[in-house]
């Protein structure tokens, strides 16, 4: 059976964003000293005993060594958090499709790509190039055209961050944020975009990004990002994950958690 949102009919829902897991074959292997398995398995835990939550969306990055048995461990750790809600999954850079596909399955997770509601659509947009950096392929880019209901708001997920935050991982963004942008500033129905990636909390305004709709980046579960190094080094700061409010007349609410160190 698969999980279906609980408030489907009510005024708001609750979801929250996960991102950049980086687990290993290896359940105590380190990143940058950090074990991300334990990570996210105190994320989930958490989220688990959230009585509001509705959704629970991960945005990419999956896996660290690119090893199937991350995929393995990040599905049943899924499972042992005996989550309540679908999960929606987008691949990240570092991600293989194929696996996502193989391992994400029902009745714990769910493959849409737009979730309804009856004032909101939530639409997660792929995101993955054939680099590091992002691509979103012109298919992708109709898709969510076409996928538009004008009569709701919407909320728009993805991996790579469409603006620059200021530190190296702008060498790795959306490489036709242009295009992407483009699209929007026809569909001013979108409110927000939601992103990973960067692995860091922030909120980037249209009045400092110059671009129209803001975007929300999610902390990582594995490491947050030393924005001040030119490669990745991880503050002294524990795992985190961002929750979204969607209510009546287009309003959304945002919060960034983060737990202490393990």
């Amino acid at each position: 059976m698969v999980l279906e949102c609980k408030n489907l009919s009510s005024s708001a829902i609750t979801l929250a964003q996960i991102s950049d897991c980086h687990l290993f074959a290896d359940k105590s292997a380190l990143h940058c000293g950090v074990n991300v398995y334990n990570n996210l398995k105190r994320i989930l835990t958490e989220l688990s005993r959230n009585q509001a939550l509705d959704y629970l969306v991960f945005t990419g990055d999956l896996s660290q060594d690119h090893s199937e048995l991350s995929y393995q461990h990040f599905a049943e750790l899924v499972q042992q958090a005996n989550l309540k809600v679908p999960v929606y999954f987008l691949p990240g850079n570092h991600d293989d499709q194929a696996l996502l596909d193989k391992y994400l399955t029902a009745p714990h997770f769910n493959r849409d790509k737009v979730i309804e509601h009856p004032n909101w659509q939530v639409c997660l947009v792929n995101s993955k190039g054939d680099t590091p950096a992002g691509f979103i392929s012109e298919q992708s880019l109709g898709q969510l055209a076409h996928s538009v209901n004008r009569e709701k708001s919407q909320l728009v997920f993805m991996h790579h961050h469409p603006v620059a935050v200021g530190y190296f991982i702008d060498r790795h963004g959306l490489t036709n944020a242009s295009d992407f942008w483009q699209l929007l500033e026809q569909l001013p129905s979108v409110k927000a975009v939601a992103c990973g990636h960067v692995h860091r909390g922030l909120t980037l305004l249209p009045e400092s990004s110059g671009y129209p709709v803001v975007v929300h980046t999610c902390p990582a579960t594995s490491i947050q990002f030393d924005p001040d190094c030119e490669t990745v080094s991880a503050l002294a700061q524990g795992p985190g994950y961002r929750l979204f409010t969607l209510g009546e007349k287009a309003a959304l609410e945002t919060q960034v958690n983060y737990l202490e160190q393990g």
